[in-house]
């Protein structure tokens, strides 16, 4: 454990049988690390998840969503159940870091932390599997693609809830930035939903020397992504949060040739339905009738993506007296809602429960060889801070012993 990050740690709140494995659990982590896997593809890092927790004694279900994994912990005779979810995917990035357990994978990486999220997890289960301090049955949810794939929706339409019936489920998410020993927890929606765009401008092409011959599909383009910018600003409430973002714009092959068509790509953000309408049906007039003036026409589709991740209250005051308990209530800050998404959202439509943050601190942790950009998520030289490892897996333990006290 990095000396810096440990001080930040009060340790004698850190279950003891967790603190005493956290070379083991730093080592889990770093292979997982070091050989990332994208959306659906977890196929070796499920067999590491499986086989740990078979040689734990904890019966294990696989295939649901693919490459998922499910363990099972029972305790005495409560019905009572809960699911504490992890993701296992990694993103198609090329590592920028030269660590020993830098990807082996050219352009594959962990670059948000997913195998550190399941190494935490792991961690609580070797615990609850032999120290069965409470009533009831945890779900252990080792979810695939997380990373735009929509594994939790996959691994829901495969049965997830009818095999392992469960009254609230939880998630956690590292978060930079925020300090080593501090959580971030809130009720209501903490992270957004997201749609993605594709809108394909049809002119007419020509020579670019003789421009009056055809029908410019670029500057009608570039009168559409700017007419986008008004959405926000003057269509929607002032008080509703979203974002509209064109973040590819693809036309023509050469200098001198204006092309038939230019088409344009890019992401809605929102924390409700309602405004996504709204901003799609404004797109989609303006990017019609912009075309329409000057003699074009044009193809408009949206893509869903995620919900919107919305914490319900009782399961988030539950987790931050959790983690009061374990950091003290000073270091329990309020959950800034953020524009990103997470497909967690799609139990918490189906399950009361919770998705929180744990402080992976400012990047101080990593190896002297690290890559030179920072330490952020999704980015080349990110890496997860390995000193929260039995902080994460302490929060699930004192969780599932909370939540599922002796006394049904």
């Amino acid at each position: 454990m990095d000396v810096r990050s440990q001080q930040r740690i009060d340790c004698s709140r850190i279950v003891p049988e967790i603190l005493a494995e956290t070379a083991a659990h730093r080592a889990l982590r770093r292979d997982i690390h070091a050989h990332p896997e994208l959306c659906f593809e977890e196929i070796r890092t499920a067999d590491r998840v499986a086989e740990a927790l078979k040689s734990w004694g904890i019966p294990v279900h696989r295939g649901l969503g693919k490459t998922g994994v499910v363990g099972t912990i029972r305790a005495g005779n409560s019905s009572r159940t809960i699911g504490l979810r992890a993701d296992m995917d990694a993103l198609p990035i090329l590592e920028q870091n030269n660590f020993e357990h830098a990807s082996v994978y050219p352009g594959k990486m962990h670059a948000c932390g997913h195998d550190g999220h399941t190494a935490m997890l792991l961690a609580a289960a070797q615990y609850l599997a032999g120290h069965r301090y409470f009533n009831g049955t945890v779900q252990l949810i080792f979810q695939p693609a997380e990373e735009g794939g929509g594994g939790a929706d996959a691994m829901i339409r495969d049965g997830l809830l009818e095999l392992f019936p469960m009254q609230a489920v939880f998630g956690m998410h590292n978060w930079p930035g925020l300090p080593v020993g501090q959580f971030a927890v809130a009720a209501g929606p903490v992270m957004a939903a997201f749609d993605t765009f594709r809108i394909v401008v049809k002119g007419k092409g020509c020579h670019a020397a003789l421009p009056h011959m055809g029908l410019d599909p670029v500057p009608v383009a570039a009168q559409i992504i700017m007419a986008f910018q008004t959405i926000l600003t003057r269509t929607a409430n002032p008080s509703e949060v979203g974002v509209l973002s064109v973040t590819t714009v693809h036309v023509g092959e050469t200098t001198n040739v204006i092309a038939d068509t230019c088409e344009m790509t890019g992401t809605l953000r929102t924390f409700s339905a309602e405004l996504m309408d709204l901003i799609q049906q404004r797109m989609r007039d303006i990017a019609q009738h912009t075309c329409l003036a000057h003699g074009m026409t044009c193809d408009i589709e949206f893509n869903k993506g995620y919900p919107p991740t919305v914490n319900h209250p009782e399961q988030a005051e539950l987790c931050r007296q959790v983690m009061a308990g374990l950091v003290g209530e000073e270091n329990v800050l309020p959950q800034q809602p953020v524009m990103g998404a997470e497909d967690f959202a799609f139990m918490l439509q189906k399950l009361p429960g919770c998705y929180c943050f744990i402080g992976n601190g400012e990047g101080e942790h990593r190896f002297p060889d690290h890559g030179a950009g920072p330490c952020t998520l999704h980015n080349a030289s990110y890496d997860f801070n390995d000193a929260i490892l039995p902080l994460g897996a302490s929060y699930w333990v004192r969780l599932v012993e909370t939540r599922l006290a002796i006394a049904d």
